[in-house]
């Protein structure tokens, strides 16, 4: 165990603890990186003493905390310049990065597409539209040209009105997330006037008309309002284009209609089709995919006085509808862990559902109404699939699809027939297909040529590694074809689960970089995601999170054990909700890995519900207020769970000072606590992006730097021979 750090007081909170050993930092390295002062607080929990040694961070506005992290900053940026080899891995993930062109988000109204295009020299996504597929692409919006030296602008979301003529799109500063949505005419890209602040879900609901919509706005804080207060009582209110803003009327929310009770936690959403005389109001409860979901004629809306009839409540387990006439379709996994898919008529909701699309081995990831038929994402063994139920009636057809892969994007449009469909694997491109029923065949739409990215010499298999309790947990490995099985090979094995979301396949060329030279992705399925639909969400989320755990613990040892690598030359990561993965990982076999990155991760979950996103995460993780809530917590949070004197591996964390999902501090906690504790030897390093939010919104540079970063701390740790010290 290393000499412990003095114990300064709140003027000393920048004082020096010992220095990390030299073998592990690169030569000439700067002093060690700031100790944060103690200043413990004890909670009693149900009998059960808990204690902080860093609670004061929580207060991010804090100068002690401001200065701190900024001294942690410049500590981990003159960590990171040093590493031999780091630049030159940038200069390789910029060209790669900026080697082809990507386009996200398509949408297909009538003959006119729009999508998000980044191209090579470009540093963020433009807004684009072209009439046809042979049209000419217009750019309607390049935040590029809003952007400053000091902070970026960023495209949240887009949602076309319906004839196309114009287009609501969320912008945020700073990868904050803090939409404000602005109206744009098609045809001229003229900015019309309305600029509506707090919209940052992106659920715009046009009328058939394309002279309003209704969209969710969160509640105007006050100076003195708490963290937590900025997702309660949010409304939805309805815009009419060409009038003032802060008159829009408020029509559906938190006490506005006895007939729709909510709580404050609630978010209300409204959603309608061109093919349906009925609109739906969709209430969210947090994070959890289960809705309830009320339908009234479109004709009737009328704020508190509109005749709401509910369809479906949290125990039917609805998570995703549809609605095509008086029928409403609706993906639920009620007695379906994988999902099935039923209607109801919203003429006569007292009738009893009917099923459609039974269950079957494949889960049923998503559905949407075209004017044909019914389009049916499946996730099949990891590989997506599409079925056809015809609006006809009749057999439900398989899809035939261009390739074996993931289907990263399913898009209908009630008015048309057949669906737009984005493919992609580990080692093929995103292409965007259109499937035209008439001829039963999938065409490339040529929104997006193929990278030429040449990932010809790279390799992917599927296998499973068994857990703790035996369960077997898929475990996708890319690699270059040339490697020899001989347990020296740098592996980032990266694990999520959470909330039910599932890894897909997927192509970045800027992996090109670390496979190249020798290093192997792994990709661990862990329970709490949906690959083998609810029951696999669900053995994964509150007091069964250790699941999760042991599941990627088990996939770091099959890599280990054929040989892939050895724990000398492991690394293991996890984002957001995968936090809790690595960091359960990190401090319950320490090891077992030489490097690890917690990226904007949850690392203390005991205090997460006290962040402003904290209360909507209670159903997927529990609540402190209850016994029971606090025991899966406490479980899962490994800052509670760091030892003094364990020898951890290396560690970096990252952050972004405008994250609205994962507060800054959680980082700063986790760091904090590491860096006192560890004997090692080994870094532990901070990084702050004070441009940045949770990731969503940052700029191709700031990725590529992160990147560049982020594998250049760990060949530095896992041995790679040009990133070593002279």
């Amino acid at each position: 165990m290393p000499t412990r750090c003095r114990r300064p007081g709140r003027t000393s909170a920048l004082g020096f603890c010992c220095a990390l050993a030299a073998a592990v930092l690169p030569a000439q390295a700067p002093a060690p990186p700031p100790a944060a002062a103690v200043r413990a607080v004890t909670d009693d929990y149900f009998g059960r003493k808990v204690v902080d040694s860093y609670r004061w961070m929580e207060n991010t506005g804090d100068p002690d905390f401001v200065a701190w992290m900024k001294a942690q900053n410049d500590y981990t940026r003159s960590v990171l310049d040093r590493i031999p080899g780091r630049e030159a891995l940038a200069a390789r993930i910029r060209e790669l990065d900026n080697a082809g062109i990507t386009v996200s988000s398509a949408v297909r109204l009538g003959e006119r597409y729009f999508y998000l295009k980044a191209e090579p020299g470009s540093d963020n996504r433009k807004l684009c539209v072209r009439d046809g597929l042979s049209g000419a692409e217009r750019v309607l919006l390049d935040p590029e040209k809003r952007s400053t030296k000091d902070s970026h602008y960023s495209i949240d979301y887009f949602v076309p009105s319906l004839d196309g003529n114009r287009v609501g799109v969320g912008v945020s500063a700073g990868g904050s997330e803090n939409s404000v949505l602005e109206i744009l005419e098609t045809a001229s890209g003229k900015s019309l006037p309305e600029r509506i602040e707090r919209t940052q879900f992106g659920v715009v609901d046009w009328s058939l008309d394309g002279k309003s919509f209704h969209y969710n706005q969160l509640a105007k804080l006050s100076a003195g309002s708490a963290p937590t207060d900025r997702y309660l009582k949010s409304m939805v209110r309805r815009h009419v284009l060409g009038t003032p803003v802060e008159k829009d009327p408020v029509v559906f929310g938190f006490g506005i209609s006895a007939k729709v009770p909510m709580t404050p936690e609630d978010l209300p959403f409204l959603f309608s089709s061109p093919a349906s005389p009925w609109i739906a109001g969709v209430i969210a409860h947090g994070v959890q995919n289960e809705r309830t979901v009320y339908v009234a004629r479109r004709s009737s809306l009328n704020g508190g006085a509109t005749p709401w009839r509910k369809i479906a409540d949290v125990e039917d387990a609805v998570t995703s509808l549809d609605l095509r006439g008086d029928t409403a379709y609706l993906l639920t996994h009620k007695d379906a862990s994988r999902f099935k898919i039923t209607t109801v008529d919203c003429a006569h909701p007292e009738k009893k559902p009917a099923e459609l699309v039974p269950e079957s081995d494949a889960v049923i990831i998503s559905l949407g109404v075209a004017r044909d038929a019914l389009y049916v994402q499946d996730l099949d063994g990891g590989l997506g699939r599409l079925r056809r139920v015809p609006a006809s009636g009749g057999k439900i057809q398989t899809v035939a699809l261009p390739f074996e892969g993931a289907i990263s994007a399913s898009v209908t449009d009630s008015r048309l027939d057949g669906a737009l469909v984005q493919m992609t694997s580990w080692t093929k491109s995103a292409l965007w297909y259109a499937y035209d029923p008439k001829t039963a065949a999938m065409a490339d739409t040529k929104l997006v040529p193929p990278s030429p990215v040449d990932f010809s010499g790279i390799a992917s298999v599927e296998v499973k590694a068994k857990s703790a309790d035996g369960t077997l947990i898929p475990l996708s490995i890319v690699y270059n074809k040339n490697i020899v099985l001989d347990g020296s090979h740098p592996v980032w094995l990266t694990g999520y689960g959470a909330y039910g979301i599932t890894i897909d396949p997927g192509f970045s060329p800027t992996r090109l970089a670390w496979l190249e030279r020798g290093g192997v992705f792994a990709f661990a399925h862990v329970r709490g995601g949906g690959e083998y639909g609810e029951d696999w969400h669900r053995a994964g989320m509150l007091k069964t999170k250790q699941h999760t755990i042991d599941d990627f613990l088990a996939c770091a040892e099959y890599l280990v054990e054929k040989k892939y690598t050895s724990a000398a030359h492991l690394s293991g990561e996890g984002t957001s909700a995968g936090g809790i993965t690595i960091g359960g990982a990190v401090t319950q076999r320490p090891e077992l890995f030489s490097a690890a990155l917690i990226r904007v991760g949850d690392s203390d979950s005991l205090r997460s519900e006290t962040m402003e996103a904290g209360p909507a995460n209670i159903p997927e993780f529990g609540t402190v207020k209850t016994e029971e809530g606090f025991q899966a917590l406490y479980a899962m949070d490994a800052y509670q769970h760091v030892k003094d004197g364990a020898a951890y591996p290396a560690v970096m964390l990252t952050t972004g000072a405008n994250d609205p999902r994962v507060a800054p501090w959680q980082a700063g906690k986790m760091a904090a606590r590491l860096q006192a504790a560890t004997s090692s030897g080994k870094p532990v390093l901070l990084r702050v992006d004070y441009d940045a939010g949770h990731g969503f919104g940052s700029t191709k540079s700031q990725r590529d730097t992160e990147m560049a970063d982020e594998e250049a701390f760990l060949f530095w740790q896992l041995g790679a021979a040009d990133f070593q010290p002279k």
